[in-house]
């Protein structure tokens, strides 16, 4: 048996059904998608991706989108590019779930700086205001938004959806005190109350798409804000934040962190000890995807930075899929930078293996 035999089972949920378990990260492509974006990830599916996940697309709220570039969800044109983009991937064999996103008080003030900018209690992180705190009605209309937009989804013909719920973005300023210090319903002292809008969102997206129509939510303890907050400094706390959200109908949990061989409660089962993604699947009995720096020498923040990053092997990876610590592993930069990576994974091709080039941000190659 090969040694990447454990990334290349089968995997099943529902009425996803995919080839083996690596999936393709959402990274940010930018506008309406057009043929150039629909062959872009076409070529991913050819390069034998289990399941692809879009750039993040934007609900339809104003100013959902932190950045210009940020395509929508919504709108005649927008939808038919999408429609473009699933029907390429479907013909090279391949699956897709489009990530929805809003990104809250994240837009940048030099953006549109008269556009209203909304966020649990208009804050962009501790004591940094931006925009202004949201209403119960727009809350409640961007619960039906997230739902709208998945019901797209499905009548487009993709394979599951997923809702981004991480990375400091709005349903993850609920979830944080740091951003979230509302008195009403929608805050709380407890992360499991200030989950209740993500709950609301998770349940509204699932009785649009019904029962069997696979559900992802993306989760982080990391925010863009702050590298280091951690929302549960605990498995207990961990099970009151994640299994509401299970309960209301997530299928998969998405676990984002920068680095994924690292252990989440290392206090708890030592140094080597279950990553995110392994304690949510302990905790909640949902499906997990694990993430972060998949293939590469160094974390994504790197990215940012200009930095390039080079291939290394993927031992750590399998001892952890062997032991079913997870159930799907994420890669992002190493597959934006090579379409071919799964296949080169699969036939042990650590030679041609290319790492990743920053200029393979502002390319749909």
């Amino acid at each position: 048996m090969s040694p990447n035999a454990p990334l290349f089972r089968p995997f099943r949920l529902k009425t996803l059904d995919l080839k083996n378990r690596i999936v393709m990260a959402p990274m940010t492509r930018g506008g309406i998608p057009r043929e150039a974006n629909a062959a872009y990830y076409k070529r991913r599916a050819e390069g034998q991706v289990g399941l692809i996940l879009s750039e993040g697309t934007v609900v339809d709220r104003p100013v959902s989108r932190n950045h210009p570039d940020v395509p929508s969800f919504y709108g005649e044109a927008a939808l038919a590019g999408w429609k473009g983009v699933i029907e390429a991937v479907h013909a090279a064999g391949g699956r897709m779930a489009p990530q929805l996103w809003h990104t809250g008080s994240t837009k940048h003030p030099q953006w549109e700086p008269d556009a209203p900018v909304e966020s649990p209690s208009g804050l962009l992180g501790p004591e940094t205001p931006r925009g202004e705190a949201m209403s119960e009605e727009a809350i409640a209309d961007t619960v039906v938004a997230f739902a709208t937009a998945a019901t797209e989804a499905k009548r487009l013909g993709f394979d599951a959806v997923e809702v981004h719920g991480a990375h400091g973005y709005l349903i993850d300023q609920f979830f944080w005190s740091g951003t979230n210090q509302r008195t009403d319903r929608y805050g709380g002292a407890t992360l499991k109350e200030r989950a209740r809008f993500a709950s609301e969102v998770v349940a509204a997206v699932r009785a649009a798409i019904g029962p069997d129509f696979p559900l992802i939510l993306r989760v982080s303890q990391w925010k863009q804000q702050d590298y280091t907050v951690r929302l549960a400094e605990t498995p207990r706390l961990l099970t009151e934040w994640l299994l509401p959200l299970v309960e209301a109908g997530v299928d998969i949990l998405h676990c984002s962190q920068r680095r994924y061989w690292e252990p989440e409660f290392p206090e708890v089962d030592g140094e080597d000890g279950l990553n995110l993604a392994g304690w949510a699947k302990k905790l909640t009995g949902a499906a997990t995807i694990a993430v972060g720096s998949v293939g590469l020498s160094s974390d994504s923040s790197s990215a940012f930075r200009g930095e390039s990053s080079t291939s290394v092997g993927l031992e750590r990876l399998i001892e952890r899929m062997e032991r079913d610590e997870f159930d799907l592993i994420a890669v992002g930069r190493a597959l934006l930078s090579d379409p071919s990576w799964v296949l080169k994974v699969q036939r042990r091709d650590r030679e041609r293996m290319t790492g990743f080039s920053p200029a393979s941000l502002s390319e749909l190659a």
